[in-house]
């Protein structure tokens, strides 16, 4: 194949992969947040052409952005104080001057560039109408700890309704990091803040924080693509950079206030949005709000719940049969999904730790709670946890459901891909077919 075949191959490969993420995003609403520095980078037209794109597909869009370091210039020329306590700015007359001066350049600055329509661009014909106002109402922040935050403030409410009507228009909303008082009174906010605010307000699908760092990593300072509520949670005790701190604080935050996923991802990086919203890891971190209906590592107690659920599935010979005395000393592989106490869900995830593939067995779903999504569920949670165990391989062996598997992305194969130990316990008489996905 010559270079510009396989370029073609690869084109076309790469657009047939994207196609279900289009699909899944139409008429989704978007929160993406940014600080001020974006706009000093050279990549901030890409970025443009990037949120242009999305529109384009259909996406409802509402971009925030910062001006820290556009308001810290121009107090550098007055000469005045910058002063921050726990990360927040003190913002007096002065400042809010230098507050209100950066901010209206920045808003106008993001407006003209999403604006642009010249030929044999990205933004050619794209036609972006850009929304922005007094859609934020706030309240000062008060004294704390004995400090007098001035005219810093914390978001009082959203203008849900305002936006929602633009966002049907196909319109862009851009929010400023202002807020104003029912008096009249301006206050300088946190773009985090508000970007968080707005997503919980705006029952957003996804808050999307750009940042100056990788994500957050494992003990081995590999990236962890994929985290729950409880997950992240523990990863804050160990995350000792401030700015990626707060980052994952307001992540949990937007979560648990019902946006289904935050994704932490790195701004430095071309395409970086694009990147993680179409491939199939991302280049980031994402945070779940789901939690799987309660799915868990099985423990001994699960084993009677377990041998209930598979019972129907081993008499009606699609799954092989297991004792009690086998399923105990295998349960530490299992993981259920527990509803009120009933295992209505499993799946066992049998790692081949050498060959760095797994095999996916047992998946279950009681018949109650079928065609729900559960048994998809319980795909991805495994192929989460597989991906922490540095599996890229996972194979599974089947002989009635053959089709269920190829529709999420595993493929035929022969016996002898699997592990040479798997092969030698290979039942003839089931006849059971392979398939193999990468992960």
């Amino acid at each position: 194949m010559s270079d510009n075949e396989n370029t073609q191959a690869q084109f076309v490969r790469w657009f047939r992969d994207t196609s279900p993420y289009i699909h899944a995003f139409r008429g989704r609403t978007f929160v993406i947040a940014f600080g001020g520095e974006m706009l000093m980078d050279a990549q901030f037209s890409t970025l443009v052409h990037d949120i242009a794109l999305l529109n384009s597909l259909g996406v409802r869009l509402v971009l925030v952005h910062g001006a820290r370091p556009q308001i810290e210039e121009r107090l550098k020329l007055r000469n005045a104080d910058l002063r921050y306590v726990n990360g927040l700015r003190v913002t007096d007359a002065t400042a809010l001057t230098c507050v209100k001066d950066a901010t209206g350049s920045v808003r106008i600055e993001i407006e003209a560039l999403l604006s642009m329509g010249l030929a044999n661009t990205p933004m050619e014909k794209a036609q972006i109408r850009v929304i922005s106002g007094n859609y934020v109402t706030a309240k000062p922040l008060g004294v704390r700890d004995g400090v007098d935050y001035l005219h810093t403030g914390e978001v009082r409410e959203i203008d849900t309704e305002s936006i929602h009507w633009q966002l049907d228009d196909n319109a862009i909303v851009l929010l400023s990091p202002l807020g104003h008082s029912p008096t009249g009174e301006v206050f300088n906010l946190s773009a985090e803040e508000i970007a968080t605010a707005a997503a919980i307000k705006l029952k957003a699908d996804k808050l999307i924080l750009l940042t100056d760092h990788n994500g957050i990593r494992d003990a081995e300072e590999d990236l962890i693509h994929e985290l729950t509520l409880a997950e992240a949670q523990t990863a804050l005790s160990k995350i000792t950079n401030e700015s990626l701190l707060r980052h994952v604080e307001k992540a949990l935050i937007a979560c648990r206030g019902g946006v289904g996923r935050t994704h932490i991802i790195n701004r430095h990086v071309d395409g970086a949005l694009l990147l993680e919203l179409f491939t199939r890891d991302g280049i980031g971190s994402l945070i779940m709000a789901e939690n799987f209906e309660d799915t868990r590592q099985a423990t001994i107690d699960d084993v009677g719940g377990v041998l209930e659920l598979i019972k129907p599935l081993e008499n009606d010979g699609v799954l092989v049969r297991r004792s009690r005395e086998l399923l105990e000393m295998e349960i530490k592989c299992f993981t259920v999904v527990e509803r009120d106490g009933m295992v209505i869900g499993c799946a066992a995830l049998y790692p081949y730790a050498n060959e760095r593939v797994g095999e996916l067995a047992c998946l279950a779903v009681h018949r109650s709670y079928q065609e729900q999504g559960r048994g998809d569920a319980l795909l991805t949670y495994i192929e989460r946890v597989a991906r922490q165990q540095k599996i890229n391989r996972l194979f599974v062996l089947t002989t009635r459901t053959a089709h269920w598997f190829l529709e999420r992305g595993f493929q035929e194969a022969a016996l002898e891909e699997l592990p040479v130990e798997k092969q030698a316990m290979y039942n003839y008489q089931r006849r059971s077919k392979v398939f193999i996905k990468q992960l």
